[in-house]
């Protein structure tokens, strides 16, 4: 059998504009055959067990030549394997998905193209630039800026381009920025028609310059402007100061790295402008084995209070739980203590009610929260009593490794408390190639770490210089143990919020990013 590949334009840049049909193709392609200039956020969508095979297509230097590609895909689809051949922008627009397309047409290969978002259009959009106007634009063109212009047989007509079409929009035209303005003065067009050059359109790098025919060579050169980037020329570049949005958001400019396993929590970052780079430096797993979580599920009715840290902690139980044919029932007469809101939604998930929601988890606080509790509800509780939790069973399934602070000062105050492993965190088993380049070359602002796990094991996974990559970068921590584990590595911590909760630390950054731009 034949398989099938799909021609998946993957938009300019921010992962947002990847269509809906595009993530599809991605999460169910066998082997996904992918260009430098996409947003590599992308491939985390991607099936972990596909095969992943990096054509390059970069400025000029391919890792593979066109025809290396054209082969790939054949041989692929000839094993009756599902490929996604994933470019940036959209394949039909001067992405040479036409060719390869062509290629697969002639050999029977049955194929699907997924159109994507167009720099093209998507670049001067976030610039503020719309490419039509009624009162300034009827008609727009895009054309390749990389072909040399000097060659006597060109595929663009100069003296129709020049002053046929309203708006143009080339791709790729700083490296001959020089002679195509020439070409469009010489051919009829303004020297002073507006210019705009927009650079890593729709990413929080992208920069944009304005200029006329005559003078925007010079101000790229000056501001040293280089690949990839959009030129846009016509009157529409006038509305830029008007309708700019993108550069207005609080967060744009920022690239934020997220270390943890999952996003939530990490959104309002995101719709405020910045982009998250998201490098997850661990793994959630079920435990080695649940001899100890089994335990006591078998005596669930015995113990007084079920106490959750984490969502994680809720998931894993209740997986295990329910694998053990338990009834929601059994848990009738059981108090149940979440930490933190998030703690507290996920248990609710399960149709259950929450007792009590300390806002974080610090042993002195918690303890002191059951104390007040039992004092409230019962009216011999002598607060003097040196065992006050005398008769009291409490059950805290947690990850492998855990402080001992809290179940420490339990069983020091007569109660009894067992603390099941209900899962592990792992290191991940991949290297940080691509986020080494991002730290090295600047393009990091901000990174997080949600627990000393997620720290340590960054360092182990960037090697003995990851203290030197993050010199420079902002970095946020969500409480006191994750700060003491950055400042024993000697490098310094700028932002901690008071609870120890991801809402609250991204409060904290965005506040952050504004007192420094207003301090600008």
């Amino acid at each position: 059998m034949k398989g099938k590949v799909f021609l998946v334009g993957a938009g300019p840049g921010d992962i947002g504009l990847l269509t809906v049909k595009g993530l599809r193709c991605l999460q169910k392609a066998e082997v996904v055959v992918y260009d430098f200039h996409l947003n590599a956020q992308i491939l985390n969508y991607i099936n972990q067990k596909a095969e992943f095979i990096y054509a390059g297509k970069r400025g000029g230097h391919h890792t593979m030549t066109q025809d290396e590609i054209n082969n790939v895909l054949l041989q692929k689809a000839k094993e009756g394997k599902t490929i996604c051949r994933l470019k940036g922008g959209d394949p039909f627009v001067f992405g040479r998905g036409g060719e390869e397309a062509e290629v697969l047409a002639n050999e029977g290969i049955e194929f699907e193209i997924v159109p994507g978002v167009s720099s093209s259009i998507a670049a001067p959009a976030y610039a503020g630039i719309p490419l039509t106007h009624r009162l300034y634009s009827s008609s727009f063109a895009v054309v390749p800026g990389y072909e040399d212009v000097t060659k006597k047989e060109s595929a663009i007509d100069w003296e129709k381009l020049a002053t046929g079409v309203g708006t143009l929009v080339f791709l790729m035209a700083v490296k001959n920025i020089d002679q195509i303005t020439q070409k469009l003065i010489e051919n009829g067009r303004s020297p002073d028609t507006p210019v705009a050059v927009i650079r890593w359109g729709t990413r929080p790098d992208q920069k944009t310059l304005i200029g006329t025919l005559q003078n925007i060579s010079e101000v790229i050169k000056e501001k040293e402007i280089k690949p990839p980037a959009v030129m846009v020329v016509g009157e529409v570049v006038r509305l830029r100061d008007k309708l700019k949005w993108y550069e207005k958001k609080p967060m744009f400019g920022q690239r934020i790295l997220v270390t943890r396993e999952h996003m939530e929590g990490f959104e309002p970052l995101e719709e405020l402008g910045g982009e998250i780079i998201d490098f997850p430096t661990i793994t959630i797993v079920p435990p080695i084995n649940y001899d100890e979580l089994d335990k006591t599920i078998d005596i669930i009715e015995t113990y007084s209070w079920l106490i959750f840290t984490s969502r994680n902690g809720v998931k894993y139980f209740f997986k295990r739980y329910f694998e053990k044919d338990k009834d929601i029932r059994d848990l009738k007469g059981i108090k149940i203590c979440a930490i933190g809101t998030k703690t507290a939604s996920e248990v609710r998930k399960y149709g259950l009610k929450i007792d009590m929601v300390p806002e974080e988890f610090r042993a002195e606080g918690l303890i002191e929260a059951f104390l007040g509790l039992q004092k409230q509800e019962n009216s011999n509780f002598n607060m003097q009593n040196t065992r006050p939790f005398t008769g009291i069973r409490f059950l805290l399934p947690r990850a492998e490794k855990a402080r001992e602070i809290f179940p420490e000062k339990i069983r020091e105050l007569g109660g009894e408390i067992d603390v099941p492993v209900a899962y592990r965190t792992i290191k991940p088993e991949y290297h940080g190639k691509r986020l080494r380049r991002f730290l090295k070359e600047g393009r990091i602002t901000i990174a997080t770490f949600t627990s000393a796990a997620t720290f340590n094991n960054f360092r182990e996974i960037m090697g003995p210089d990851s203290e030197e990559l993050l010199r420079g970068v902002t970095i946020a921590v969500i409480g006191p143990i994750t700060a003491n584990a950055v400042r024993k590595s000697g490098l310094p911590v700028h932002i901690m919020p008071e609870q120890s909760t991801v809402d609250a630390m991204v409060k904290e950054i965005i506040k952050w990013v504004k007192n420094k731009k207003s301090g600008e």
